[in-house]
């Protein structure tokens, strides 16, 4: 399996809306991700997508003609994320992984695109909120330097949970120099294409 990371576009809006459902008691609806896409200046909308590698059928070799012509061959979603960029500040709005693909470093890797497509564009910090009993995510943010810096009362809907307030700083030399290193380390584990942080 080969996966590739690149800008979300409308047509992926079904899948990502479906990952969404089963991913968050409360998720974000078409319209949202319609709105989030019309505003490229803020919003960097990002999905990896799975593809076989291997596939010699007339199907597969026929996608692979397509794709090397430069025609759009939509495979499955493996996951999605989306950070707002604003005044320096790169806020990390959300991260899903198709059930299928979980545990396989997707998360991490749409997390780790995120930021350095941030910093390309002149991020100097990151924020995001998380559950408080997400252990797991909170382990992968506080490997990409992210530290707790507050708390949001009652944050989420659906039972009232506290948010915790996570932050990177600052994204700087030092912290891209780190965040390449785990790039590189991440794709010794996951075979990707970074179409979307560079």
């Amino acid at each position: 399996m080969m996966y590739v990371m690149r800008p979300m576009r409308l047509e992926d809006i079904p899948q990502v809306v479906q990952i969404d459902r089963d991913s968050f008691p409360t998720p974000w609806s078409a319209k949202t991700y319609q709105f989030e896409l019309a505003n490229r200046n803020t919003s960097q909308l990002v999905v990896v997508e799975a593809r076989e590698n291997t596939d010699t059928s007339p199907d597969g070799l026929r996608a692979m003609w397509q794709r090397l012509r430069g025609i759009q061959v939509n495979g499955q979603l493996a996951g999605y994320g989306g950070c707002w960029l604003i005044a320096g500040e790169a806020h990390i709005s959300t991260i899903a992984v198709h059930p299928n693909f979980r545990g396989k470093g997707l998360g991490e890797l749409l997390l780790a695109g995120m930021l350095q497509r941030s910093i390309h564009r002149g991020g100097e910090y990151s924020v995001l909120e998380v559950r408080e009993s997400n252990t797991l995510a909170q382990n992968l943010y506080h490997k990409y330097e992210y530290q707790v810096n507050g708390r949001r009362k009652g944050y989420y809907r659906d039972n009232g949970e506290d948010a915790l307030l996570m932050e990177a700083r600052p994204l700087d030399s030092g912290y891209h120099e780190r965040l390449k290193q785990r790039l590189a380390a991440l794709r010794e584990r996951v075979p990707y294409i970074d179409k979307f942080s560079e």
